[in-house]
């Protein structure tokens, strides 16, 4: 006697859909961003990932509002699944872009301000004298753009500097820059050896925009040890707070990474210790797969990008790195 059919809904028989629109809900937090990746309906997904739930016997996320988490059971099962989901979703690119030649193509990258004037004109002076026939887009976004653009695919990857990194990004860090003070040339603090955060307190500032990495880091620094300070000026850009540093509006606290070139009309000096290094690195999303084009460009900025990453007890950079750069034998610390 022949077997009966099966008659159960298609979504129930496909596995693999299932733990994808999991994953994909897991990583965005939310049924309907979820939804709009996989570019499906909401409730496609919800029947998707209620139908693993009824086959595995488990609940998988906890829902509260329009926001939802994993359960430990959903944690355990994320664990194991995303990478499954990540190389099958990878393998039509993989194979595709292998064929392709490295000198066709397109390139997209994402950066914020810093990155795009002081970072990235080296390297991409470089990659495109050797690839001259890779288009080359690059977009110059804020750090909310940035993170919308990586889960959306609509960059190859992002360089920046960021506090907060969503679990669904992945980032590696490559620079590390210090902070400094920077003053007119006639300033009282222009003429100090040693700055303390006695002397950073009720200083006028001039300021970037507030949601800026670097300056969420100093008004941190400034929390955390009580220093009192005034906005003077909020401008919309590095290059702008110099500028107006120079016309003496104020002083400001800066990366390094800014103080690259010589600038007229500023004094550097060194702050306390208590500020720590920002790291810049090159982010993106979990699962991408990268173009040879993208490997190529990471890998022009450093050499070790896609080897295991190691932390080091030494920390040392006396091999003749560039200024900045993180040696693979160590990370410092965001």
């Amino acid at each position: 006697m022949a077997a009966p059919l099966n008659t159960a809904p298609n979504y129930r028989q496909d596995r693999l859909r299932q733990l994808r629109a999991f994953c994909f809900t897991a990583e965005a937090g939310s049924i309907s961003r979820a939804a709009e990746r996989l570019d499906v309906t909401q409730p496609s997904v919800s029947l998707q990932v209620q139908a693993l739930e009824r086959d595995l016997g488990i609940t998988l996320f906890e829902r509260r509002g329009p926001r939802i988490r994993l359960t430990p059971d959903g944690e355990a099962l994320y664990a194991e699944a995303h990478k499954l989901v990540e190389a099958i979703d990878g393998l039509a690119g993989r194979f595709a872009e292998g064929n392709r030649p490295l000198d066709s193509g397109r390139l997209d990258i994402g950066a914020g301000e810093s990155s795009t004037l002081y970072l990235l004109p080296p390297i991409l002076e470089r990659f495109m004298d050797q690839h001259p026939n890779v288009q080359v887009r690059l977009h110059h976004l804020s750090v909310g753009e940035l993170m919308d653009a990586l889960r959306q695919d609509q960059v190859d990857f992002a360089v920046g500097a960021i506090l907060d990194m969503p679990d669904e990004l992945r980032y590696r860090a490559i620079y590390s820059y210090g902070l400094s003070l920077i003053t007119p040339p006639d300033h009282p603090l222009a003429r100090r050896d040693v700055i303390t955060m006695r002397d950073l307190a009720g200083q006028d500032y001039i300021i970037p925009p507030q949601n800026m990495t670097t300056w969420r880091l100093i008004k941190l620094v400034f929390q955390q040890h009580a220093v009192r300070y005034r906005v003077r000026l909020e401008v919309g850009s590095w290059e702008a707070v110099k500028r107006y540093v120079g016309l003496g509006f104020g002083v400001a606290i800066v990366s390094n990474v800014c103080l690259a070139e010589d600038y007229p009309g500023i004094v550097v000096r060194s702050l306390p210790e208590v500020f720590p290094k920002r790291t810049y690195g090159a982010m993106s999303r979990q699962g991408r797969f990268l173009s040879p084009q993208a490997r190529r460009f990471l890998e022009m900025m450093r050499p070790d990008f896609f080897e295991p990453e190691t932390v080091s007890a030494s920390r040392g950079r006396g091999r003749g790195e560039r200024p900045g750069f993180i040696a693979a034998d160590g990370v410092d610390a965001v």
